[in-house]
This record gives C-alpha cells, sequence and structure tokens, in this order.
C-alpha cells in the first residue's frame, strides 16, 4: 500500500510540475483578450471595489451569467497581487493544475502510477484545454471540479462498504461536483451524477441503498451547489427564471428572452472542434469506448468506473452535438476522462504492436505535409476555417459581415512552420518505433511530440489577445479624457469587457441590450447606463467633451447618423475606432 500510495503522490506532482512547465511563461504578457477574458477581469475587480462578493457586476450592471466562483477568486489574487493580468489568469492556471493533479491521480489509481502520469500529459497536451488553461474563464475550474468529484466519487464507490476511506471518497466526491456547479453550472453537478449512476444501473448488481451517498456528501451538494443561487434568488428578483428558464431551457430551444451575441456552432463544427481540441487522444479514447461495449463492460463490476467515465464522455459530447446551441468548448469537461480512455487503450493495445503506432504515424506525417504547405502560402484560407470554427467573436462578427480583428499571417505562419518541424520530427520518431515494433517508444513520441506543440498553441492565443484587446485604446483614453469628459460604448460591452479595466472611466452603453447584460439592463439601477441614439445625440452636442468607442465599422456604427463634421476620428486599433465630438487636444 505504501509504494502505491508514494507512485500515485509521485504521479501527482509530475503532473503538477508539468502543468506549470507549460503554463507559466509569460503568463501575463499580453492584455486581456477582448471579448472573452476582459469582461470577466472587470467583474472581478469591481468585485474588490465595491466590497460586495454576491451581486456580480459588470459595468455597473447586475451580471447573471455565470456563478461567482471564478470571480471570487480573481478579485481574491487581484487584493494579493494588484490587478494585473497574470494575476487573474492564475485562477485559470490554478483550475488546469487541479484537472490535472485529478487525472493523474484518478489514472494511477486505475491502471497504476505511469499511466496516472500519462493521462495527465495527454490531457496537458490537449490543445483546447491548454489555451483554456491561461484564459480568464470559468472553463477550467469547471473541468477541475468535475474531475475530482468523478475521482472521489468512483473511487468512493469502489471501496469496500463499512471502510473509512469511502466516506471520505464520497465526500470528496460531492465537495467537488458542488464546486462545479459554483463555478460554472450545475449540470456540472447533475450531469457527472447521472453517468455514475447509469453505470450502476447497467451493471444490475449493486442495490441503490449500498451506493448512496453519505449525509454529509448530500449536505454538500445541497447548500454547496445550491446555496449560492438560492440567496442569489432572494436577493435578485426574476435571477432563478433567467438562469433556469431563459438561460437553458429557451437558450437550447434558441427561444431566448435575452439573448446575447453568440453564434452557435452547427453539430458537425461541434464534433470537430471537439475532437481536433482532443486531438489525437481521442482516437484511443473512442477506440476504448468500443472496446468496452463490444465487451458487454458493464457487466464487470471492476469495469464500473470505466463505464461511467465512457457515459460521461459520449453522453456531454452527444448532448451538445445534438442540442441546438453548442460552443467551441462545451466538451471541455470530457477532456479528462478522454486522456483516461486513451492511456488505457494504449497501455492494453497500444503498447505491444503496431497499429496504433503506425496511425498516429500516418497521422503525423500527413499534418507535417499540411501544416509545411499552409506555412508556405498566405494562410487566408486556413484563418478563416480555424477562427470561424473555434473563436466565438470572429463569428459573431461574421454574422454583420465584418472582418475580426486577428493577427496578420506575418505572426500567425512562422507558428503554422514550427508545427510543421515538430509534427515531422515526431513522425520520424514514429517511425522507427514502428519499424521496432517498439509501442512505448510510440507513445512516449505521441506525447512528447504533442507536449511540444502545446506553447504554440499558448503563443497563438497571445496573439490573438494582442491583436484585438482594448487595452491601448482604453490606456490612451485615460490620459486623453479630463474629469467632465464621457465616455461611451458601442454595442454590447463584452466586446470591450476591459475598458474599465484599463481606462478608469465606466462608459454608457450605446445599442447595448442584446448582451450578457440584456436582463441586468431591466433594473431601475442600470437605467441610466443604456443609451438609445437619441442618448447619444443630445450627448453629441451638449457642449460636453465626448468620446465613443466603438468595435462596429462605420458605416455600421451610430457615428453614420450625427451631424456631418461633428465625429472627428481619433484612433482606430485592434477592430476599434475612437470617435470625439471635440477632436484630440493640442499637447505632446
Amino acid at each position: 500500500m505504501g509504494s502505491r500510495g508514494s507512485g500515485t503522490a509521485a504521479a501527482i506532482v509530475a503532473s503538477i510540475a508539468l502543468a506549470l512547465v507549460l503554463l507559466l511563461p509569460g503568463l501575463g504578457a499580453a492584455p486581456f483578450d477582448d471579448p472573452g477574458e476582459g469582461q470577466h477581469a472587470e467583474i472581478a475587480r469591481e468585485i474588490r471595489a465595491s466590497g460586495d462578493w454576491l451581486t456580480l457586476r459588470l459595468n455597473g450592471v447586475r451580471y447573471l451569467d455565470k456563478p461567482p466562483l471564478l470571480y471570487w477568486l480573481a478579485a481574491g489574487a487581484f487584493a494579493l497581487f494588484g490587478g494585473a493580468e497574470w494575476a487573474a489568469r492564475l485562477v485559470p492556471l490554478g483550475g488546469a493544475v487541479l484537472a490535472a493533479a485529478a487525472t493523474a491521480f484518478l489514472g494511477a489509481r486505475l491502471l497504476g502510477p505511469w499511466a496516472g502520469l500519462g493521462a495527465a500529459g495527454a490531457l496537458l497536451s490537449s490543445a483546447l484545454f491548454v489555451v483554456f488553461g491561461r484564459y480568464v474563464r470559468p472553463e477550467t475550474l469547471f473541468v477541475a471540479a468535475i474531475q475530482w468529484g468523478l475521482a472521489g466519487l468512483l473511487l468512493g464507490l469502489a471501496a469496500p462498504a463499512e471502510s473509512g476511506r469511502r466516506r471520505v471518497w464520497l465526500v470528496v466526491g460531492c465537495a467537488g461536483l458542488a464546486l462545479a456547479s459554483l463555478a460554472k453550472d450545475p449540470l456540472g453537478l447533475i450531469g457527472p451524477l447521472g453517468a455514475i449512476a447509469l453505470a450502476l444501473a447497467l451493471g444490475r448488481r449493486r442495490g441503490w441503498r449500498s451506493a448512496r451517498l453519505p449525509w454529509e456528501g448530500v449536505a454538500i451538494l445541497v447548500v454547496l451547489g445550491f446555496g449560492w443561487y438560492l440567496v442569489a434568488a432572494m436577493v435578485t428578483p426574476g435571477f432563478l427564471w433567467y438562469t433556469v428558464v431563459d438561460n437553458h431551457v429557451l437558450n437550447a430551444l434558441r427561444l431566448r428572452q435575452f439573448p446575447d451575441e453568440d453564434v452557435p456552432l452547427s453539430s458537425a463544427e461541434f464534433l470537430a472542434v471537439s475532437g481536433l481540441g482532443a486531438f489525437p487522444w481521442i482516437i484511443p479514447a473512442g477506440l476504448q469506448v468500443i472496446a468496452l461495449c463490444r465487451h458487454r463492460a458493464w457487466r464487470d463490476p471492476v469495469e464500473t468506473a470505466w463505464v461511467a467515465l465512457a457515459l460521461w464522455t459520449t453522453g456531454l459530447i452527444g448532448l451538445f452535438a445534438l442540442s441546438p446551441f453548442k460552443l467551441p468548448h462545451y466538451a471541455l469537461p470530457a477532456y479528462p476522462a478522454i486522456a483516461l480512455l486513451a492511456v488505457r487503450f494504449w497501455k492494453e493495445r497500444g503498447l505491444g504492436g503496431r497499429a496504433l503506432v503506425g496511425l498516429h504515424l500516418a497521422l503525423f506525417a500527413a499534418l507535417a505535409v499540411g501544416a509545411f504547405l499552409v506555412g508556405m502560402g498566405d494562410g487566408r484560407a486556413f484563418v478563416d476555417t480555424v477562427f470561424s470554427a473555434t473563436d466565438v467573436y470572429t463569428r459573431k462578427e461574421a454574422v454583420v459581415r465584418q472582418a475580426s480583428p486577428l493577427p496578420p499571417w506575418s505572426a500567425l505562419g512562422p507558428l503554422v512552420t514550427r508545427m510543421a518541424m515538430i509534427f515531422g520530427g515526431g513522425a520520424l520518431v514514429l517511425a522507427g518505433a514502428f519499424a521496432a515494433r517498439a509501442g512505448r517508444l510510440g507513445f512516449a513520441a505521441v506525447l512528447a511530440t504533442m507536449l511540444a506543440v502545446m506553447p504554440l498553441a499558448t503563443g497563438g492565443a497571445a496573439l490573438v489577445a494582442s491583436g484585438r484587446a482594448v487595452a491601448r485604446m482604453a490606456e490612451d483614453l485615460k490620459r486623453e479624457m479630463a474629469p467632465g469628459d464621457l465616455l461611451v460604448h458601442e454595442g454590447p460591452i463584452e466586446n470591450s469587457g476591459a475598458l474599465e479595466f484599463y481606462s478608469g472611466r465606466r462608459p454608457a452603453l450605446l445599442d447595448a441590450r442584446r448582451s450578457v447584460l440584456g436582463i441586468g439592463a431591466t433594473y431601475p439601477d442600470a437605467a441610466e447606463t443604456f443609451w438609445d441614439a437619441g442618448d447619444l445625440a443630445r450627448a453629441w452636442q451638449s457642449g460636453r467633451r465626448v468620446f465613443l468607442v466603438t468595435p462596429r465599422a462605420p458605416e455600421l456604427s451610430a457615428v453614420a447618423s450625427l451631424p456631418p463634421g461633428t465625429a472627428h476620428l481619433l484612433e482606430v486599433s485592434n477592430g476599434r475606432w475612437l470617435y470625439s465630438n471635440v477632436g484630440r487636444r493640442p499637447g505632446p
């Protein structure tokens, strides 16, 4: 037992170290991405500034879209380390580290320490997960909480019925799923419980009484998982209707009363993005699910954990594939399970044969050639294809036929060329492993190749953030604006969420009700925040100096309706236009 415990601990420590090596470098080098990170960082800043830790606000308006865990932690990070980008990004990084540790832990218990470390490595070499590992959103916290919840419940159910370890692990599992509800969505609590319950029911071998949760676990699920929602409902009328009905039921039916600007993926796009985000691990994971089905693994009590992981993975991806509304990151909570399933298939089927090595050899060689050809071209088709599927803002801009502010190919092209070289090197090693029938070398080559690609993914994300952040324009406004000047932002504030964060000035919001603040706009305390074209026209001719920030091209902006000659263009940067009714003051 001591040797097993030390091996598990070593796998966890090594997975944490690997996550930090991948995610820490350059954590604060890029400004907050807008839209994306900026609004979440600003919500945390407003918590710290106001001292109100219960009612979340963005631009001073009630924000009801997400529960508070991300914002509490980011506000705490700001209090400890100051209002820097890296401080906010410590929170998603911490989520990624915890998710990797949970994956290593469960893998070590189910397959052995080396396999557990391999599963953590597979998770940390899944590009979509790594990008969100340093992106200020609740995704990695959500993934980590779910994975610790699954690990605790699966290990607890496998322990002897009367042992103390069983109770402890079940409580840990309940705490994890409760935190998932507090991080992003109660479905993170309900979904894993449903997968485990279905795995037990399919086995027909264990009564529900022996599988019941301890009372402490149930209390944690209820109080921690739903307590904040009940308190928020008492403080904010309409909160539960918005959260349960509008943001879930009506959203799934595409009938929302308070829609935002997000453009959902098609089912084919969602499956492609989910698979490529977990490439290449999605392939052996899928083969492992097929193997479990072929052998009717649900009949074997030893396989309960694996059946639950397979149900969770296929159920989550299948649910969103069928749902009318899904975004690129919706499959992320299944990625740790995909990593575990993939490593099991490698261990049982790939280490002793050539087929899996040969498959990856062919894939990596094709990727090397394809990336080289893309890198030698102008990149237009590649950028359009990749960002139109994976980037929410690019999809929103396409709807209004406006170009999304993306980095030039001169910056992205070298990353693609380096990727070609990395996959080419991996293919050469895999060719040697294939010839020598060395499955272990093949697995190591796949893992090392994918880990080597990950800095390119984080580097690309940093380029995107730098190319469309509002930071530069906001800092110019901070220098330019005088105490009596007005600031206005056209369109949903999430498109420039860090505007107040960097400028120190709170804007009025013009034509911004189709937004994550749509329901917040209905409360009386937000009445003066939301403007229409008439409000802008009156302010523009009031004699006060007014600044207008807009991500809309001139022909699509309210600027076109202002009196000719009164709108002075001061700046164009990162997909935004800055106008004033007076013009820039003379100065250095």
